[in-house]
């Protein structure tokens, strides 16, 4: 079979490439479309961090235990890293402005049931079904952005979407600290996810005005790897189920462990058996393989929001429950670090393709640095002068932390094929919301193992250095996939003066 058959069947399989125009031709109004979508897709990522800080008001009011909370917070991460891939590759299927009025239908529809729940339970229960709305709408960004640039313009775009991400994961404490100053802390929180509500159905009619449909000439009879769908999330289930259990106490759920590397194994055979039987996957594994420095990328990303997502949260912790300071006392001493993300987010977007993994490892190095001394000076500073110490550490670590997602998902996404450009992008996305919930998830247990059994500033510096070395995994993945990129830049050059040799040695000879 010819590489342009199978080419043929699987473009039949997923669907078009293209939901705009002409495929050769870019959309007029493409920026304009990502702005809107960017926007939507910054509501559900800051839905992850924003509910940090409300923590103790949301426990006081809903009278309930902190391992139920708990489930508010890592319940919403588990069913939004459970339908990353899925929805991309629905997007992928059916067409990126279906999923995104789908998903953020939905999204609406469960943020207004978080806001009005009356009990503990209730919350929880439309926690988990808001975080897989947000599984649905969040992949489609990249998937879209695959499909309306190309080159120098897809890079930028890229840039802006990591800018999206790494700034909402680092404004929810801030805004959420301001909104509960407003609202008031016992019911306040609420209006954390009501919020979502007025802005989700504005977003709803621009989405629905804006992004183009998929042409009617090119929509095809879609087949969805449904079996890839079931073993991928029962992987992604028995990975983090027992994470976020553990942050609530249970530890019962650990044996889930066990089935992750036979379920993983298993997804793994059935997709190749999939591309085997020239079908479309959930998921083309060897494609990935291919695909210069996806694998990397993806390790950088996932240890990235491992030592990344817990800081932010154990300094929420500490601020509040350390040092008694009000949720927007608290939100304001992380505006430092939020700040340095977005100024640095926003300029790692415009050189990434020029400095590539260089801007990387120096991102690395940097938050590391910044978050190193502040877990070094933090626990000795005077409270009633802690601005003084927090402001430039965490602007360090913020510029650090900005410059690693923008270029990261550049460099990792910039040449995927636009039809898996969803999934792929959903299974980038999944590696970080794993990541960001295995992170949580210690950074929490060794502050509170620290502060139970020495001091809350001791369980702080304990987390915070806890963090430095995870990011440091990251670090040391970032530093070999720029030295494979050497490799390759620098084989690729002897391979062209070879056959430049070869060409002059012919033309000798004739």
């Amino acid at each position: 079979m010819t590489s342009d058959a199978t080419g043929t069947r699987d473009q039949r399989a997923t669907g078009p490439q293209h939901d705009g125009p002409g495929q050769g031709d870019p959309h007029p109004a493409r920026w304009r479309i990502l702005g809107v979508t960017l926007v939507v897709g910054f509501m559900s990522l800051l839905d992850v961090s924003i509910v940090n800080v409300a923590v103790p008001s949301m426990q006081q009011g809903l009278h309930t235990s902190p391992g139920t909370i708990q489930w508010v917070v890592s319940g919403y991460a588990l069913t939004f890293g459970l339908t990353l891939v899925a929805g991309g590759r629905l997007g992928d299927a059916y067409g990126r402005r279906t999923m995104m009025l789908i998903g953020l239908g939905l999204f609406v529809l469960t943020s207004a049931l978080v806001g009005v729940a009356p009990t503990a339970e209730l919350v929880v229960a439309a926690r988990l079904l808001q975080g897989a709305s947000a599984g649905l709408l969040t992949p489609q960004n990249s998937g879209l952005i695959q499909q309306l640039f190309t080159g120098a313009e897809r890079g930028k775009a890229f840039g802006a979407f990591g800018f999206t991400v790494s700034f909402a994961s680092a404004i929810g404490p801030v805004l959420g600290g301001l909104i509960l100053a407003v609202a008031g802390e016992e019911t306040g929180w609420r209006y954390l996810f009501l919020v979502n509500v007025p802005i989700g159905l504005a977003g709803l009619v621009a989405v629905a005005r804006m992004v183009p449909k998929r042409p009617r000439e090119s929509r095809a009879t879609v087949r969805i790897d449904l079996w890839g769908a079931v073993l991928l999330g029962l992987t992604v289930f028995c990975l983090l189920l027992p994470v976020v259990s553990a942050e609530g106490g249970s530890k019962g759920p650990l044996l889930l462990l066990v089935l992750v590397p036979v379920l993983a194994w298993a997804f793994v055979r059935w997709e190749r058996h999939v591309v085997a039987r020239d079908r479309a996957p959930l998921l083309d594994l060897g494609l990935l393989r291919r695909l210069a420095g996806f694998q990397s990328g993806l390790l950088v990303g996932g240890l990235y929001f491992v030592g990344f997502t817990g800081v932010l949260l154990v300094l929420s912790v500490w601020f509040q429950e350390g040092l008694g300071y009000s949720p927007l006392e608290a939100g304001l001493l992380l505006v430092p670090f939020a700040g340095g993300s977005a100024v640095s987010a926003a300029v790692a977007g415009r050189f990434v393709t020029t400095i590539g993994r260089r801007l990387t490892v120096a991102a690395l190095a940097t938050i590391m640095l910044g978050a190193a001394a502040a877990a070094w000076l933090l626990p000795m500073a005077d409270p009633a002068r802690l601005w003084v110490v927090a402001m430039p550490t965490l602007l360090v670590a913020g510029i650090g932390g900005g410059a690693v997602v923008s270029p990261n998902i550049t460099l990792t996404l910039a040449d995927v094929p636009p039809r898996m450009g969803g999934a792929v992008g959903g299974a980038l996305q999944t590696g970080q919301r794993v990541g960001a919930a295995i992170g949580a998830a210690v950074l929490m247990a060794v502050y509170q193992a620290v502060a139970h059994r020495v001091s809350p500033g001791a369980g702080l510096r304990a987390a915070l250095l806890t963090g430095v070395a995870l990011l440091a995994l990251s670090l040391v993945m970032a530093v070999r996939a720029l030295r494979t990129q050497g490799e390759q830049a620098q084989q690729t050059g002897q391979d062209g003066e070879s056959r430049q040799d070869d060409g002059e040695h012919a033309q000798h000879l004739g």
